[in-house]
């Protein structure tokens, strides 16, 4: 029996930001192969009316909840507000999943399946750096930015974690509500590696579970040089702390 068939309340934290193409299949898809997991679309006062939609779909499908911010503040913010809102109503697995499409709700399926079977495991990370994952149509320019940043940033932090800023996850809410989310200062996509040194500083059992990465057929990536910029200063920063600690 899949894990998706039990009573084990699951949200889907997706944050956005002009994504209303994507809105309505990412959704269908989500629902269709997790008919039991909710889905908190959370959007940064997107002009293109991508929360207004939201709003008009959750008129009528109750696993849909959507939370309306003023600006465009950054995905780390949009995730610890969504995270809050979860744990604050009672969730058993809070999840990250993008909106674009690039996450297949198939692979969630399974990975969730993997959380609720594995209790003692905390973090469940799609993976695309393990035996069975793969990136599909991805520039090869990003591929190799993505692979040398979790390189770099596995060395540094000396995690056993291949794909480090992989943003397909799925907590345990018992080990959100133990990391003292008020204290995480990241933002873009280094806050997917700083949640990951995180959960293993608090003991956490972190699996990965290889996945398809999909590249987006719809709305334009939200990437740039100043996130890897902020991401590389970021992870040498842990990285020299860590060190300074070992000696």
């Amino acid at each position: 029996m899949s894990a998706t068939n039990t009573a084990v309340r699951t949200l889907i934290v997706m944050p956005t930001y002009n994504e209303v193409e994507n809105l309505k299949p990412t959704l269908s898809g989500i629902f269709a192969n997790a008919p039991q997991a909710e889905v908190l679309v959370v959007d940064d006062n997107s002009p293109d009316g991508t929360g207004r939609l939201a709003q008009f779909m959750a008129q009528g499908e109750p696993r849909l909840h959507v939370m309306h911010r003023e600006g465009k503040n950054g995905l780390g913010p949009a995730y610890l507000a969504g995270f809050q809102w979860a744990l604050e109503r009672g969730y058993d697995m809070i999840c990250e999943m993008d909106m674009d499409g690039s996450h297949r709700p198939e692979d969630f399926r399974r990975m969730l399946d993997v959380a609720v079977m594995n209790p003692d495991v905390d973090l469940v990370i799609g993976s695309r750096r393990v035996p069975g994952g793969a990136t599909v149509n991805w520039p090869w320019v990003r591929d190799a930015i993505s692979r040398g940043g979790s390189w770099y940033a596995r060395t540094m932090l000396g995690l056993p974690v291949h794909d480090m800023t992989a943003g397909f996850r799925i907590y345990r809410a018992s080990m959100l509500a133990r990391l003292g989310l008020e204290r995480v200062q990241a933002n873009g996509y280094v806050f997917q590696v700083d949640m990951t040194r995180r959960v293993a500083a608090a003991g956490g059992v972190i699996r990965e579970v290889p996945i398809v990465f999909v590249e987006r057929v719809r709305g334009n990536s939200k990437m740039s040089s100043r996130i890897v910029a902020e991401a590389m200063l970021m992870v040498t920063k842990w990285g020299l702390e860590r060190l300074s600690h070992r000696n």
